[in-house]
């Protein structure tokens, strides 16, 4: 915790990652980690590890912001599920991490570690950086559409998002229930597999929760795959957006690849997904934060703002429409990984970190998967001339997390094998 504290003391100034901080509470909690393990009591597999909390998560603790002026002083008298199960594992919580406002697209004031004039991402901005920045080893974030996924890229850290409805987000700000997942950031993929695997759970206050097996993602995720996985290299109809040092990337890797890689062309009822996810998301966001548009909306962003207004227009009939298509995309996903692939390979982004702090970047990349609920993985294993990190995103199937978190340790345990050759 001190070595954690210290490197934040350096550069925090400059990154600018957490919300909230009370170093003697960290501490404390460190003290009392160190006293609990000394009794020779049972100890939980996070035990002492310090945790990053992005500011949307409710903390009993710590103050909770949601990154909103409509939220200060906001301090809750219980912790969301998320938090509650990272304490039960033994995990120390440091602090509260920047979030976009009530993670929205509106930028906060975190910068990216690799260059501070340019976005960290958003909306899971303070984690991602905070990672990337050595500040914490592990932390938690949301995704609405490219929250965990894109900030992991641009920031050159580890992102995964579970499947909908593994993690629950009781006590977590609500703004989509279609479309909100937890998600978590590590510096290695065996440790995004361990803090994942202490956060699924059923929460009967989170209805798309259910009761299941513990699934053991780090056991699983260390095992050699039984047969080399095949990968579907999906460009998806974004591909034009990418910038040309991301295209010459993932042409590369793909071909470094070989047969363990084919391109497979998006099917034409996918097209409509950004459409349908932009009705869910405005409609929903737009119900969740009606409190805050009537008694505050003029201290609202403008991002917030136009958001919400374009919910407040969106038809019950698109709306409906939209959330009919769902189950329909998700199907043919399907379809694809039982004929024969094991994960889905794509950009995270449509390139490195974009240098303008007034946005958070394009998530354009993170979407149908979003939609569908599937579960996401960002690993930092390409770079631009420039050093800058490039995130390469696999997606695998509902509820085949352990197996794609086994594939993406495949797949940089390949890459860096074809850079050490």
């Amino acid at each position: 915790m001190r070595a954690c504290l210290l490197r934040i003391r350096e550069l925090e100034p400059r990154v600018q990652a957490w919300a909230f901080l009370d170093e003697d509470h960290a501490l404390a909690q460190a003290r009392a980690a160190d006293d609990l393990k000394r009794t020779g009591a049972p100890i939980g597999p996070l035990h002492g590890v310090p945790v990053g909390i992005k500011d949307i998560f409710d903390t009993a603790d710590l103050p909770t912001e949601r990154g909103s002026a409509l939220c200060a002083g906001r301090t809750p008298s219980r912790d969301a599920a998320a938090v509650a199960l990272l304490r039960a594992a033994g995990a120390v919580i440091l602090g509260k991490t920047v979030t976009t406002e009530f993670a929205s697209a509106a930028p906060g004031k975190t910068r990216n570690p690799h260059d501070p004039e340019r976005t960290p991402g958003g909306s899971s901005s303070g984690s991602a950086a905070a990672v990337a920045a050595g500040m914490v080893p592990l932390a938690i974030g949301s995704q609405t559409n490219g929250s965990v996924i894109r900030p992991a890229a641009f920031c050159g850290v580890v992102g995964f998002k579970p499947t909908h409805g593994l993690i629950p987000r009781a006590g977590m700000l609500m703004v989509s229930r279609t479309l909100d997942q937890p998600g978590v950031f590590a510096r290695t993929i065996l440790d995004a597999a361990l803090i994942a695997e202490q956060l699924v759970a059923f929460d009967e206050r989170d209805p798309d929760t259910r009761p299941r097996a513990r699934i053991p993602f780090r056991e699983v995720a260390a095992e050699e795959p039984p047969l080399p996985p095949v990968l579907a290299f999906i460009k998806t109809p974004r591909w034009e957006s990418a910038d040309e040092e991301m295209k010459e990337a993932f042409l590369e890797l793909a071909g470094s690849l070989d047969a363990r890689v084919e391109e497979v062309e998006l099917f034409p009822s996918a097209a409509q997904a950004w459409d349908w996810h932009q009705a869910i998301m405005d409609a929903e966001t737009a119900a969740s934060l009606e409190q805050e548009w009537e008694k505050g909306r003029e201290r609202l962003s403008n991002a917030v703002r136009e958001q919400i207004e374009r919910g407040r227009k969106t038809s019950a009939t698109d709306y409906l429409r939209a959330l009919r298509w769902v189950p329909r995309l998700w199907e043919s996903f399907a379809e694809l990984f039982e004929q024969r692939y094991d994960a889905i390979l794509t950009p995270a982004a449509p390139g490195p970190a974009p240098r303008n702090l007034a946005s958070t970047g394009d998530p354009s990349f993170c979407t149908p998967w979003t939609l569908c609920g599937m579960p996401a993985l960002t690993l930092p294993l390409l770079r631009t001339a420039a050093g800058l990190p490039l995130g390469v995103q696999l997606v695998g199937p509902r509820d085949g997390d352990a197996r794609l978190l086994r594939t993406a340790r495949w797949l940089a345990a390949e890459v860096a094998s074809s850079s050490a050759d």
